[in-house]
């Protein structure tokens, strides 16, 4: 089979969804198909005002990325085109031509930008918000002012208003991909009939081999330090937990700096760590927490987490919920609950052999659902039903 995979990278480059999509495109090579790739990057964006102002209208429509993308076609002749971002400089505008061309369309969905201008079911003050589902629809994100920049907001609305009412990306694919079984359902809800909707979990990083660790004593934050990934309120659960070390493991920005400067002195930031001696932490940690206050998409570091037979602490939200089973192979607290958190932080920690039968229960959990071999069974499913 040819897969051809559409994506716009992030301005990093390096962000999860170019991991996910190149993962996912190596996996399919591995197994035997051909994959090529039609990409632009957003890296160029903070140069000019000029360029922030062309990816406002290119995220709208694009005419080159549609002619691009048609020129690609003809030379490749895929079965199938994946599509995951499309913004800011390829555009949903590709959505027509690829059904003109009668090729069959699968769109990876990793977040919520389906129906939520920012992907993330978030207002601008970091409250879980879905009020772009009915009434104002997209014009929710201007009044809200969600992305804390008009500039922005009203751009991010404005595009996908047009992705919804003029290039039919609700209507015009052929087969979605999520990534749980919460996201699964919240697009039924919202409209996207439950046949073309399939469940494809994230791919978990193989674990690199590594020394056993004789003692496990930390309880770790391991991922992007961003203010919807809770880091704040583990940096206040670990305060009231001074006798405990805590790793902050993830890159920051200098946004964060104050947060660092302020922390308790028994919390190490670490900064980005990948690779073997990620594992060497994720094997030192006794507790992996992972205090989300959004739906999340496929949170990867709770799964990694639980291949190391660590438990998770993470909160009863979204994705989270859809992996962890409270008190089977983790705990589940409110999300923003500091208290709720720091409890279940002090009682987890203090009984090891509480934390061995959730981390094993986890363990067993990841290899039954979360293997390459099911991901790619899930993935060939969804692609023979879009080519149907």
């Amino acid at each position: 089979m040819k897969i051809l995979f559409v994506h716009n990278n992030y301005a990093s480059n390096n962000s999860g969804e170019e991991h996910a999509s190149q993962g996912l495109a190596d996996l399919l090579t591995k197994n035997g198909h051909t994959i090529d790739w039609y990409r632009k990057s957003s890296d160029v964006i903070n140069e000019s005002l000029k360029i922030k102002i062309a990816a406002f209208f290119l995220g709208i429509y694009n005419p080159r990325a549609v002619n691009e993308l048609k020129t690609k076609i003809k030379e490749f002749k895929p079965d199938v085109i994946q599509i995951q971002n499309l913004y800011p400089f390829i555009s949903p505008g590709i959505i027509k031509l690829i059904k003109q061309l009668n090729i069959p369309l699968v769109m990876r969905c990793p977040n919520y930008r389906l129906f939520c201008p920012t992907g993330l079911h978030l207002d601008g003050k970091g409250k879980v918000c879905e009020d772009c589902l009915s009434g104002l629809r997209e014009l929710n994100c201007v009044t809200k002012n969600c992305e804390n920049s008009w500039f922005k907001s009203f751009g991010y609305a404005l595009r996908n208003f047009a992705a919804r009412t003029v290039w039919g990306i609700r209507k015009n694919v052929d087969a979605y991909i999520v990534q749980t079984e919460f996201q699964k359902n919240k697009f039924i809800i919202n409209g996207i009939p439950e046949e073309k909707l399939f469940v494809v979990p994230g791919l978990t990083p193989q674990i690199t081999h590594f020394s056993k660790q004789e003692e496990a004593n930390t309880v770790s934050f391991i991922g992007r330090v961003s203010e919807e990934k809770g880091i704040r309120e583990f940096i206040e659960a670990a305060a009231q937990l001074p006798e405990i070390e805590f790793k902050v493991i993830g890159s920051y920005d200098q946004d964060y700096e104050l947060l660092k400067a302020a922390s308790s002195k028994n919390v190490t930031w670490t900064g980005f760590i990948g690779g073997e001696a990620l594992d060497q932490l994720f094997s030192a940690s006794r507790i992996v927490v992972v205090p989300g206050k959004w739906y999340e998409g496929f949170p990867n570091v709770i799964t990694r987490a639980m291949k190391h037979g660590k438990p998770v602490i993470t909160s009863d939200l979204g994705a989270m919920a859809s992996i962890i089973d409270h008190k089977q192979n983790g705990l589940l607290v409110p999300p923003s609950d500091t208290l709720a958190l720091v409890d279940s932080i002090q009682n987890l920690y203090r009984n090891k052999k509480l934390c061995s039968t959730f981390g094993l229960a986890a363990q067993k959990k990841a290899e039954d659902l979360y293997t390459e071999q099911k991901v790619y069974q899930n993935l060939l499913e969804t692609y023979k039903y879009a080519m149907r």
